[in-house]
This record gives C-alpha cells, sequence and structure tokens, in this order.
C-alpha cells in the first residue's frame, strides 16, 4: 500500500557531506549516487508539507573519534571546513533545517539526536513518523534510526537513498537487520504516494 506524506512527516538526511563522498577524507563507496534520489524525496516531502531536516557530523578540530587521539577514522568533518559542507548537488529547500552532530570531542555522534535537539525541534512540528537516509547505513543512518524508535516514532528506512562502507564485511546487512528487527520498515521511492 502507498505511503501518503503528511506534515506528520519527516525526512532527515542523515550526513549528505563532501568527506563522506567521493573524493572526501572518509568516502563512502558511491556516496553521492544517493544525491539524485534524495532530491526526489525532498520534492516530494515539500509538495505534501513534510519537514525536511539535515544531519550534518561536525566535529571540532581534534575530535576523539579522529585516528590522531586513537580513534578509528580519519579526521573528517571538521566544523568551518569544505569537507564538513553539505554536498552541493543536494538541493535543500529553505524551510529545511540542519542538525549538528558530533560536536562534543568526547562523543562519536553517530545519531543525529545524539547530544542534538532534533528529538525536540520534531515534538514542536508534530511529527510522529521519520524516513530516514544518507551516508552511512552501516553507522549513522543506523543510530539515527534506533534512536527514533528508542524515542517512540514510527521510522522507515530509505534503502534507495542510503549507502554504507561495510568496514566489515555485510556491515550494512547486519545494520539494516538490526533496524527492522526493532521496528523499522524499509522502503523507496516506489512506496511514496
Amino acid at each position: 500500500m502507498p505511503i501518503k506524506i503528511t506534515g506528520a512527516d519527516a525526512l532527515i538526511i542523515i550526513d549528505l557531506q563532501n568527506d563522506f563522498c567521493p573524493g572526501g577524507a572518509l568516502p563512502v563507496p558511491g556516496g553521492d549516487a544517493v544525491v539524485p534520489v534524495i532530491n526526489e524525496y525532498i520534492s516530494i516531502f515539500v509538495n505534501a508539507e513534510g519537514h525536511v531536516f539535515a544531519t550534518r557530523d561536525w566535529h571540532p578540530p581534534g575530535h576523539g573519534s579522529f585516528n590522531e587521539n586513537g580513534g578509528p577514522w580519519p579526521n573528517h568533518c571538521v566544523q568551518g571546513t569544505p569537507g564538513a559542507e553539505i554536498h552541493d548537488g543536494v538541493a535543500l529547500p529553505s524551510s529545511a533545517i540542519i542538525i549538528d552532530a558530533g560536536t562534543d570531542p568526547e562523543l562519536e555522534g553517530y545519531s543525529g539526536f545524539e547530544d542534538t535537539e532534533l528529538e525536540e525541534m520534531l515534538r514542536k512540528k508534530g511529527v510522529t513518523r521519520l524516513f530516514i537516509g544518507g551516508l552511512a547505513t552501516d553507522y549513522c543512518v543506523k543510530h539515527t534510526v534506533l534512536d527514533g524508535l528508542r524515542h517512540g516514532f514510527d521510522v522507515v528506512y530509505l534503502d534507495d537513498a542510503s549507502r554504507g562502507i561495510d568496514a566489515e564485511p555485510d556491515d550494512c546487512e547486519r545494520a539494516i537487520q538490526e533496524m527492522t528487527g526493532l521496528g523499522a520498515v524499509t522502503g523507496t521511492i516506489e512506496d511514496i504516494d
């Protein structure tokens, strides 16, 4: 049955930033391939008077997740750098709300809900259902989906608008199984009315 988007729905675009796209500091394979699909979703949500949010990894210099500090990742998405900017192909509407995550040097900030005002903003807008896609499936997308479920939202994981790293073989498949096992629904653009 096709999903009808309403004002109680929010599209949450996860970390579609230059550093996570090919040529960036921590590229997700084919990460930029989701840009046209994300733009289709944006158009649908704007036309249906749904809400559009975009999370942004926004690390201070010397963040705890960086290799130089014993973390697992190379320096990436450092506040104010070109790598931290949202990919310029993403057609964010002027009404979109950008949520900066990972700003605490001691916290990973994988989830768009972690140490941010995302939940509060969604509640203020009367949002009850989240449509989540972006980068990367097995990290920030997964953690945001799981936190959305924990906070009591209905969550649709956008399979066609997400790409993952697969640092270990089948990480993405396991992430999808975990999300759906805890109550998320998998959807694609074909499922939207």
